[in-house]
């Protein structure tokens, strides 16, 4: 297990700096130039200053030794300088990667029990009105854009019912402290969380109901009905853990794409996450700071994958580690 796992982390750092290329070389041959942005904000556009900002954040190298200072920073950790921000970019993504840790996971983890959940009240009850309606509401959640789920929810319990804040991390202004404040960051979380959730919960559902409903015509599931076992029995033991395999893959697959996904959630929601400082370096032309951004979401990506193997040796222990 110690072997496959040091192979899969020496794949991931070539993947990762594959990538760290890629994205540097797309994001500097996008039309835009950051000193220019910056200039005209402050009023001085003229040629000498603009040349003063090129020189001061090193934009007037060849394209080549902004990359082999870029690499060689990220190898020693160092992901750069923000040039709007005027702070490190790990100062800044480590004060936004709690927050959207925070959503990600709790939306991640909704999608995957309530999806598990219907998708398996779907396959136990198929060809029924139970599985009729969580079929439909589970393709209404994953055909309806996810921007206008987070509108109209903050439509109806924020501004309808008064139920939940809207907007942000915590109450501005408040100062919560202890469990004050947990229960104050919590109520914020609900609305966004959910509407994340709500979105890949319907991938779920599907993909369970699908592969329960396949692993039922297997001889092992009529051999254990044979033997007189109960039924729940046989779809807790038998049926559910084998159909989990296919489960697991996506969610693997998905809980990377989940940070990179914030954005449009935490831009709705204005909540103070990655996703949302990505958007805004993306408008600011802050070269550094997005591409620290999609380094941090790429290795957190590579990461989930290979957690996603070691979870696949629990449901399966007939799985084994290979390079």
């Amino acid at each position: 297990m110690l072997a496959f796992i040091a192979q899969r982390l020496a794949k991931a750092v070539v993947v990762l700096l594959a990538i760290v290329v890629l994205n540097f070389m797309l994001i500097r041959m996008a039309p835009g130039d950051p000193a220019m942005v910056m200039a005209g904000e402050a009023g001085a556009s003229d040629q000498i200053f603009v040349t003063q900002l090129r020189e001061k954040f090193g934009l007037d190298q060849p394209l080549p030794v902004q990359l082999y200072r870029y690499v060689k920073g990220i190898v020693t950790l160092d992901l750069g300088f923000s040039f709007r921000q005027q702070m490190p970019v790990a100062k800044l993504i480590a004060e936004r990667l709690p927050a959207t840790l925070l959503l990600t996971v709790t939306a991640f983890v909704i999608s995957l029990l309530l999806g598990v959940l219907f998708g398996t009240l779907a396959a136990r009850f198929a060809g029924t009105w139970a599985d009729t309606a969580i079929t439909i509401v589970a393709l209404i959640f994953y055909a309806t854009p996810l921007f206008w789920v987070a509108l109209m929810a903050i439509l109806l319990f924020s501004v309808a019912m008064d139920w939940l804040p809207s907007f942000g991390y915590e109450t501005v202004g408040a100062n919560y402290t202890g469990l004050a404040h947990v229960l104050d960051v919590g109520a914020h979380l609900i609305l966004p969380a959910t509407t994340m959730g709500l979105f890949f919960m319907a991938t779920y559902a599907r993909m369970t109901r699908a592969s329960m409903l396949e692993v039922k015509r297997h001889d092992f599931v009529k051999t254990a009905r044979a033997k007189g076992l109960r039924d729940a029995v046989i779809q807790r033991r038998h049926v559910l853990r084998n159909a989990l395999l296919p489960v697991v893959t996506l969610a693997g697959l998905q809980a990377g794409t989940l940070v990179g996904g914030a954005v449009l959630t935490e831009t709705v929601f204005a909540w103070p996450g990655i996703g949302r400082l990505m958007y805004e370096a993306l408008l600011q032309r802050d070269y550094n700071l997005l591409l620290g951004v999609f380094v941090v979401c790429s290795a957190m990506v590579l990461a989930f994958n290979l957690i996603t193997d070691l979870i696949y040796r629990a449901v399966d222990p007939r799985i084994e580690f290979a390079s």
